[in-house]
């Protein structure tokens, strides 16, 4: 059978090769999809053919956009998949409206995570939000849709996105436990990091003024930002500002990184003060797998990683007060980030190893493909 992924490159390359994998090894063929990006070369590079896609993020012409889905619907009759899986929620919009377009009738969307148009209180956000809640009713409709907190699948039943029926929790894309896993803290001034997309709503600006608060209580400890800056996203933090940060010594910014688990090791607290609408962030599997104390934002989807006194601390959202205080709560404690990051670990093992979600979303193919997906692959 003929599966193919849609989502951006750079996505499909950090988040979906795991399951793409288990998809091949099965004997399947897998189409990689994507508008052309940096990335691509490293999806050829993995062995799979990858298919470009002409696809704006942040595109909002209605004619653009209806011109996009035609094109994305002429690359599935092109290609006639046995079934189409998106990620993210614009891919698995427009994705979805180009199969039924283009006659596919198996159709997975994973939503990971609802993002600006629903999660954010800006008013072009607020005037989007029901135009694309009713686009998502009539294209999710016949299609299997995967959550990853079950915060987001119970918004999208009560929208009348989705049904009971043809939604899915699977809680993320997984971590390899293997690659990603405890080392002793570093020596010297403990490091505080924040690994993401440079994004406001990630808790960028709430992050640089706890560790302001931090310094200012003379504690002695490095605030470290980790990730790429996201021009396509209106929420993006200037790259000049992040610059400014660091000259001024209030927090480093080292930009995208490929070594994360090198970049966890330097680590001693990890820190997201997210408001973003996420799904489960793949930072915080990471962290906890890395067995590193949390401070994180009590919201949908990080909280299913971090429970509070246990791997980690939960503060409000936008709070920079609670955050400083939970910070310095950690730094001043080795044996409580010792014990948390310890439980950290056994949760990630347990609940979010990779092998867990690719076979749970291998399950979604199972049962929407019955006979016609041959093996045992599930079991």
């Amino acid at each position: 059978m003929k599966i193919l992924f849609f989502a951006s490159s750079e996505f499909l390359y950090h988040f979906s090769l795991p399951l793409a994998a288990a998809v091949r090894a099965e004997g399947h063929e897998v189409v990689l999809a994507s508008p052309p990006g940096r990335y691509a070369v490293r999806l050829a590079e993995a062995g799979f053919r990858w298919c470009p896609l002409p696809f704006e993020r942040s595109g909002i012409n209605p004619l653009r956009e209806t011109i996009t889905v035609l094109r994305v619907a002429r690359v599935y009759r092109r290609e006639r998949p046995d079934l189409v899986h998106h990620f993210t929620l614009k891919c698995a919009l427009y994705g979805s409206l180009a199969a039924h377009f283009a006659g596919i009738r198996a159709v997975v969307n994973a939503i990971t995570g609802v993002g600006y148009i629903f999660a954010s209180t800006d008013f072009r956000a607020k005037l989007l939000g029901p135009f694309v809640t009713l686009l998502c009713r009539i294209g999710f409709r016949n299609t299997q849709v995967i959550f990853q907190n079950p915060e987001n699948k119970t918004m999208f039943i009560g929208h009348g996105i989705v049904s009971e029926d043809n939604s899915h929790l699977i809680r993320g894309a997984g971590v390899d436990t293997r690659r990603f896993g405890p080392s002793p803290e570093a020596s010297g001034v403990p490091t505080v990091l924040m690994a993401g997309r440079m994004l406001w709503d990630k808790g960028v600006a709430e992050f640089v003024e706890a560790a302001r608060r931090v310094k200012r209580e003379g504690a002695m400890a490095r605030f470290v930002l980790v990730g790429g800056c996201d021009p396509e996203n209106p929420g993006a933090v200037p790259r000049e500002l992040l610059h400014q940060w660091t000259r001024a010594g209030t927090a480093e910014w080292w930009g995208q990184r490929e070594d994360m688990p090198m970049v966890f090791s330097q680590a001693h607290v990890v820190c997201l003060p997210s408001s973003y609408g996420e799904g489960v962030p793949t930072v915080l599997i990471e962290a906890a797998a890395s067995g590193r104390a949390i401070v994180t934002t009590d919201m949908p989807g990080c909280r299913e990683v971090v429970r509070h006194g246990e791997n980690g601390l939960l503060v409000p959202p936008r709070n920079p007060e609670a955050l400083a205080e939970a910070i310095a709560t950690l730094l001043k404690d080795p044996a409580l980030r010792a014990r948390m990051g310890a439980c950290g670990r056994e949760i990630a093992v347990q609940e979010f190893s990779q092998e867990r979600m690719v076979r749970e979303t291998l399950e979604v193919y199972r049962e929407l493909l019955g006979p016609k997906w041959p093996g045992d692959s599930c079991r």
